[in-house]
């Protein structure tokens, strides 16, 4: 079973913090925009990192759960969350066990979070689980690359890469994944996003779906 101590992960959450502004600039701030465009009701955010996410949610949200497991970056969030313009709460919880009832939520948001959880179906079928029937996920991803030589370097690089990036997969499938937990996508953007200099373009997936 997952432990909430399964996610902590000190260095790379202050290292991730150092980091966020400069990845907002470089565009990771209008894809937080457009992932929360319209969003109304209430919202529940998994793996809710430092908090950036929070200035995005528009007047139509009328409350905000923010889950977030590490420490570091749950307290970084809590001290965001007074900023933000709709009423935010940030509890402890993970992916695999919201701290829910079922259908309580009108949207899930999950933002770079499925490529670090340790099961996507398990987070996937809570996401379902805490929506009302035909609520919305909304979800911003970094992918496997559908590139062939590019998705094999991805391959390759994700057992040393999960240990050094707080258990990231690079190379997962997750729009395919979303589909198999049983939601109907209904928009979806596919681009390349190279977070900081030197990097090399990541396959990202925005977009939006259905239950």
């Amino acid at each position: 079973m997952t432990r909430q101590a399964d996610f902590q992960h000190p260095r790379f959450a202050q290292a991730y913090a150092r980091v966020a502004e400069l990845v907002d600039r470089r565009g990771a701030y209008e894809h937080r925009r457009r992932l929360l465009a319209g969003a109304e009701g209430r919202v529940i955010e998994i793996g809710a990192g430092n908090g950036r996410n929070f200035a995005h949610y528009g007047p139509g949200v009328t409350e905000v759960v923010a889950v977030e497991p590490d420490d570091v970056l749950r307290s970084l969030a809590t001290a965001q969350a007074p900023s933000a313009p709709v009423p935010v709460s940030v509890v402890p919880g993970h992916a695999e066990a919201l701290p829910s009832g079922d259908g309580a939520f009108d949207v899930v948001v999950v933002s770079l979070v499925l490529c670090s959880v340790p099961s996507q179906p398990r987070a996937l079928a809570e996401a379902a689980r805490v929506l009302r029937p035909g609520g919305e996920l909304r979800f911003y991803e970094h992918v496997r690359s559908p590139n062939p030589a590019l998705g094999l370097l991805e391959d390759l690089i994700t057992p040393l890469w999960r240990l050094a990036a707080g258990g990231c997969h690079p190379n997962r499938n997750t729009l395919e994944a979303i589909r198999r937990a049983g939601f109907e996508v209904t928009e979806c953007d596919t681009f390349g996003f190279s977070p900081q200099p030197g990097m090399p373009r990541m396959t990202h997936v925005l977009g939006r779906a259905r239950t």
